[in-house]
């Protein structure tokens, strides 16, 4: 097994704080006391305790959408896209989404982490575009809009429930898309 490095560590275990603790309220020992590290190290790393925020989120987005990229939805490009949540979930628990809950504790301190969440959702908006795109055979502003908001909202409902709600917000998700194919608008 390839041993983590140091920064990787801290990552990691800042991640977990922040997943079930949130943000604002979590001071750096306890950010540390996973990966063991000192407040040196971590100033070495990232800077400064927001670096270290800045850092998880672009680790997250970025492991995200990883997890899309090697899933096959070929046949269901859509519908893809909540397997995916369902599958990252039951691995990672259901706490929402780790952007959006960082935007609501940052919003009036940190440009740059609104700056970031804004960023990442522009690019998974994209990725959805493309995935309905594919579905469709053509392009659907609109029904790629309706199929991104059911994502977030299942992301963060099943924070509050369970995976059950991924899996309805799937189903209304190909309902959608056949409502489009039929109507070739």
């Amino acid at each position: 097994m390839r041993r983590m490095d140091t920064r990787s560590t801290i990552l990691a275990g800042a991640a977990r704080v922040f997943e079930t603790e949130g943000f604002r309220g979590v001071g750096v020992d306890r950010l540390l006391a996973p990966s063991g590290a000192s407040t040196r190290t971590l100033y070495k790393h990232f800077g400064s305790r927001d670096g270290l925020v800045l850092a998880v989120l672009e680790e997250r987005q970025r492991s995200f959408l990883a997890w899309l990229e090697r899933e096959t939805y070929a046949a269901d490009p859509v519908g893809g896209l909540f397997r995916t949540l369902v599958d990252w979930q039951r691995e990672r628990g259901t706490h929402g989404c780790m952007l959006l809950r960082a935007h609501a504790e940052y919003a009036a301190d940190s440009e740059a982490v609104v700056d970031l969440v804004r960023r990442e959702k522009r690019v998974f908006r994209t990725i959805v575009a493309k995935r309905v795109a594919v579905a469709l055979g053509r392009e659907d502003a609109r029904l790629a809009t309706e199929i991104w908001l059911l994502f977030e909202g299942a992301t963060a409902a099943a924070a509050v429930a369970d995976t059950s709600v991924v899996e309805a917000a799937e189903a209304l998700a190909r309902r959608l898309v056949a409502a489009a194919e039929g109507t070739g608008s």
